[in-house]
């Protein structure tokens, strides 16, 4: 069983106790940031010069620093920027303010696990990671409730880590839900597979196929978007409240039955075989290889497989049905098109 831990576990004191400097301020680092404060820490925004987040940051409140002065003003630097970033901004930005006894916390292990980023010797190096994009994080928060965590340490040198990891999660509302015992390498890792193999790619792939088939065999395309995209969004909600138990109970008879007979025919055991090789792939680097050298690159074959991936005929099926009908989708977690970190 996870070790996990509640409010009572942690000491907000720790935290409140030291300056902190949340780099970015986009759908993560907002949200920190403004529990943080409400929760009595001293925190500046670190952002470089120019960025257009700077004057949203001075808007809220919030003073802000150059990420250079920033980590040097800090006792505690929380990089909350895309993982692609990380590194560049560490090297040229934060790594020379290191001094012993401070700490530098990621909401992703990316970095640390694949070694992109390492820090001094004597400076503690932390994860605490909300499990929701940030506007969740922030409007839980601010009704009382939390959004459960994962926190890791990764180099404990002054032997005050986990503390510090518990205390800041206390800050942003997550004791208040629970917050999971990890480490760097099983939250990268896991995090990425999930992505990949069933969150965003696997169900991508399989909403796409799924569109094909019916399409190909002559059924209108409206007709396929609404029984393999739309409804959709109905059974992962199900699941979410109760586990796949409570979607089988909750759809009919017929959809139940159908789901044991025909899934694995679907999802047979060579795609488990091939999920393997996705987390063979992640476990040992290459996938962050194959990234990271594709970010160096401009980024050349990431767009181009999303200009390829935004022609499917599901995109176009789906903004015509979207902008018919008297239902739109104003979920405000997601109108910023930031991912959940």
């Amino acid at each position: 069983m996870a070790e996990m831990y509640y409010d009572a576990d942690a000491d907000l004191s720790i935290i409140q106790g030291k300056k902190v400097a949340v780099v970015g301020y986009g759908s993560q680092g907002h949200a920190h940031a403004m529990n943080l404060r409400d929760s009595g820490v001293e925190v500046v925004i670190a952002l470089k010069e120019g960025s257009k987040s700077i004057q949203k940051a001075e808007e809220a409140g919030f003073e802000v620093k150059t990420v250079a002065d920033a980590a040097a003003w800090a006792d505690l630097i929380m990089i909350l920027a895309p993982d692609q970033y990380q590194r560049t901004i560490y090297t040229e930005s934060i790594k020379d303010q290191l001094t012993a006894g401070k700490t530098l916390a990621f909401a992703h292990g990316f970095n640390i696990r694949f070694g992109y980023i390492e820090a001094p010797e004597g400076v503690d190096v932390i994860l605490v990671a909300p499990k929701a994009p940030g506007h969740t994080v922030r409007r839980e928060f601010e009704a009382g409730r939390g959004i459960p965590d994962i926190i890791a340490v990764e180099v404990d040198a002054t032997g005050t880590a986990w503390d510090t990891a518990k205390s800041y999660a206390k800050a942003i509302g997550g004791t208040r839900a629970g917050v999971i015992k990890t480490t760097f390498t099983e939250e990268t890792e896991t995090d990425l597979f999930g992505e990949q193999a069933v969150l965003c790619g696997g169900t991508s792939q399989l909403v796409q196929y799924g569109f094909e088939t019916l399409t190909e065999a002559g059924y209108q395309p409206e007709i396929a978007y609404f029984e393999v995209l739309h409804e959709l969004k109905l059974i992962v909600d199900l699941m979410w409240e109760g586990g796949i138990a409570k979607q089988r109970w909750s759809v009919s008879d017929t959809a139940e039955y159908g789901d044991y007979v025909s899934g694995p025919r679907v999802v047979d055991p060579s795609v488990k075989e091939n999920m393997k090789a996705v987390l063979a792939d992640i476990q040992s680097g290459a996938f962050a290889k194959r990234f990271i050298e594709d970010q160096d690159n401009g980024g050349k074959e990431f767009l181009e497989l999303r200009a390829k991936a935004e022609k499917h005929p599901i995109e176009s099926t789906g903004r015509e049905l979207r902008g018919l009908f008297a239902w739109k989708q104003t979920d405000s977690d997601y109108v910023d098109g930031s991912a959940a970190r």
